[in-house]
C-alpha cells in the first residue's frame, strides 16, 4: 500500500535528474519542428512573409520534411548538462541567498532572486549548443553538421566565438527563471524580446573588421524596434507559445510517469 505523499521519502537527486532529462528529451523530439519555425521567423528581417503554417509549408515544400529536424543533435546533447546545471545552481544560489538574508526558508522574493541567478548560471552551459543549433536551422546554412559548425566557428572566431549571443541568452534565462520560480507573469513577458535578439546575434555571420549589426542585447532591441517596429520583437512568439503550452504538459506527464517507475523500483519508503 502506498504511503500518503507527505510521508513518502523524497527520491534521490539522480532519480529526479534522470526523470527531468527523459522528459526534456521527449519534449524536444515531439515539438522540435516548432523550434525550427520559430528560429526561421526570428532570423527573417523586415515584415514577416509567412505565418506559422506558411513557414511549415514552405520549409517542407522547398527543403523537405527532414529539414524540420535539422539541428536536433545539439539540444539533445544539451538537455542533461542543462538540467544538471539548473538543479545545482538553484540549490547553490538558494543557500547563498538564505545565508545572506538570514531567512530560514524560501519566500517569493528569494525564489525570484534564486531563479534569476540560476538562469544566468545556466546560460554559460546553454549558449554553445544554442549557437550550433541556430546555425544549422538557418535556411542558408551550408554546414555539414554540428561538429562542422564548431570547427568553422572556432577557426574563424576562436573559442569565444561559440559564446556569441551570451548576453542575450543570459537575459533570457535570467528573466525566464526568475518569472518561472517566482510566478511573476510580468517578468515572463520580457522573454520573447530577448529571444529574437539572441537568434539574430547567433544566426549572424561574422565578417573580419566589420562591427556586427546585432551585438549587444539592448542596443539590438532598439535597432530592431527602430527599423522593423515593435511587432518584430515578437517574431516567432506564436510557435514559441504553441510549443510551451503542450510541451509543458508532455514534460509533466513524462516526469510523473518516470518518477512513479523509480518509486516502484526502489520500493518503500519511496512509495
Amino acid at each position: 500500500m502506498s504511503a500518503p505523499p507527505a510521508e513518502r521519502k523524497p527520491l534521490p537527486f539522480v532519480a529526479n535528474f534522470a526523470a527531468g532529462a527523459i522528459a526534456g528529451i521527449s519534449e524536444i523530439l515531439t515539438f522540435y519542428p516548432l523550434d525550427v519555425v520559430k528560429t526561421r521567423m526570428q532570423l527573417e528581417t523586415g515584415k514577416s512573409k509567412h505565418g506559422v503554417l506558411g513557414s511549415f509549408k514552405t520549409i517542407v515544400k522547398e527543403e523537405g520534411f527532414g529539414r524540420l529536424y535539422r539541428g536536433l543533435v545539439p539540444p539533445l546533447l544539451m538537455e542533461a548538462p542543462k538540467r544538471a546545471t539548473k538543479f545545482a545552481a538553484n540549490d547553490f544560489w538558494g543557500k547563498q541567498f538564505l545565508a545572506l538574508t538570514g531567512q530560514k526558508k524560501m519566500n517569493q522574493q528569494l525564489a525570484i532572486a534564486t531563479g534569476c541567478a540560476a538562469g544566468a548560471t545556466e546560460s554559460f552551459v546553454v549558449v554553445p549548443f544554442e549557437l550550433v543549433k541556430i546555425k544549422l536551422q538557418d535556411k542558408s546554412s551550408t554546414f555539414a553538421g554540428p561538429m562542422d559548425v564548431v570547427r568553422q566557428v572556432v577557426k574563424k572566431e576562436g573559442l569565444l566565438g561559440l559564446y556569441a549571443g551570451m548576453e542575450a541568452t543570459m537575459w533570457r534565462h535570467f528573466w525566464w527563471n526568475g518569472g518561472y520560480f517566482g510566478c511573476i507573469f510580468q517578468v515572463r513577458s520580457l522573454l520573447p524580446k530577448a529571444e529574437v535578439v539572441k537568434s539574430r546575434i547567433q544566426g549572424a555571420s561574422k565578417v573580419p573588421g566589420v562591427v556586427p549589426k546585432y551585438n549587444w542585447t539592448y542596443p539590438a532591441l532598439a535597432t530592431i524596434f527602430r527599423e522593423e517596429g515593435p511587432a518584430a520583437l515578437y517574431k516567432g512568439f506564436v510557435p514559441k507559445v504553441l510549443r510551451l503550452a503542450p510541451g509543458g504538459g508532455v514534460l509533466l506527464l513524462v516526469v510523473e510517469f518516470t518518477l512513479n517507475i523509480f518509486r516502484q523500483a526502489l520500493g518503500p519508503p519511496y512509495i
